[in-house]
């Protein structure tokens, strides 16, 4: 009988001691490697990469981290397969799953997603949607733990918009058991599904229209974009994005509403940043800012994931 794939989806998905024990895993692997004595859990073992968007952190540090455990990579795009010619996503996981270990889908749509698990045979990897952003808020956590210790009982702000990034983080907020405030505009609010699942769980969440209400006190600030790569285009698009904009103007991360944090607070943001609208240069590049720690822990915290789902 063939065993049921461990795929890694979103972070509500899965017990908080799995999250655990597959941050353990990362922080095991980055140890080894600055030591020099790395193990290669996953000599043999082929990881597949499908991007229906663009990337650098995400295609790098899979494809990095999936080398560093003894795999290989096999990079796919809609330029490069039959995906782009319309072959469903449920016959390009059977395939994919005659050839390789697993497969880590980044795409705009969650329906693909569900679709590629569906008819999978082996581990699938949600490497983005726009529903939720799991591996950067494993990384998220780790960069925190390595500065602060356990984020537990700790408080993190988000000021912006409510996206894929920040139900990622509301999922956290449980399973990892810490206070998280979101300060948004409130038609950009965290979707009501999440939301729900939040108080469902017991998660300590305060959603609020006040930045400084929400970063008051916390021990780490985070934001996003205010405009993802899709909404870029047409006249339509772009007058949404000057919408958004006008709305989200109150929530950029500055100098002054750092200083309401904690003095040794930490400000991460997941990149890419759009320097002088969510967030001023003297924040992300100033003392406080993480983000650099956080962008190289996408290597290492995935290199949990992909251990605990293939090894």
């Amino acid at each position: 009988m063939a065993k049921t794939p461990k795929h890694f989806l979103d972070l509500d998905a899965l017990e908080s001691g799995t999250l655990r024990s597959i941050l353990d895993l990362g922080a095991k692997y980055k140890a080894q490697r600055i030591a020099g004595n790395p193990e290669r859990p996953l000599a043999g073992k082929t990881l597949a990469m499908v991007f229906e968007k663009p990337s650098t952190r995400t295609r790098v540090s899979f494809e990095v981290g999936i080398r560093q455990l003894g795999g290989e990579a096999v990079i796919l795009t809609h330029h490069d397969t039959q995906l782009g010619r319309g072959e469903t996503i449920a016959d390009t996981a059977r395939v994919l799953s005659r050839y390789c270990d697993a497969i880590m889908l980044r795409t705009n749509k969650t329906a693909h997603l569900d679709e590629m698990v569906r008819h999978a045979s082996v581990p699938v990897i949600n490497g983005l949607t726009e529903r939720s952003h799991p591996c950067q808020v494993m990384a998220d956590v780790m960069t925190f733990e390595e500065a602060k210790g356990n984020i537990a009982g700790k408080v993190v702000a988000w000021t912006g918009d409510g996206n894929n990034v920040a139900a990622s983080w509301i999922h956290a907020a449980q399973r990892f058991a810490f206070e998280l405030r979101l300060a948004c505009p409130e038609p950009l609010r965290p979707s009501t599904d999440v939301l729900a699942w939040a108080k469902r769980e017991g998660a300590r969440i305060q959603l609020l229209t006040d930045p400084e209400a929400a970063v008051r006190g916390a021990d780490a600030v985070v934001t996003d974009t205010w405009v993802s790569m899709d909404q870029e285009g047409n006249a339509r698009e772009r007058e949404n994005r000057e919408k958004r904009h006008n709305m989200l103007v109150p929530y950029r991360v500055d100098e002054r509403l750092m200083g309401l944090a904690k003095p040794d607070a930490m400000f991460l943001h997941c990149l890419p940043a759009h320097r002088g609208e969510e967030v001023t240069e003297g924040v992300i590049d100033g003392p406080q800012s993480a983000v650099w720690d956080e962008a190289e822990n996408r290597l290492h915290a995935q290199k949990g994931i992909l251990a605990w789902c293939m090894a």
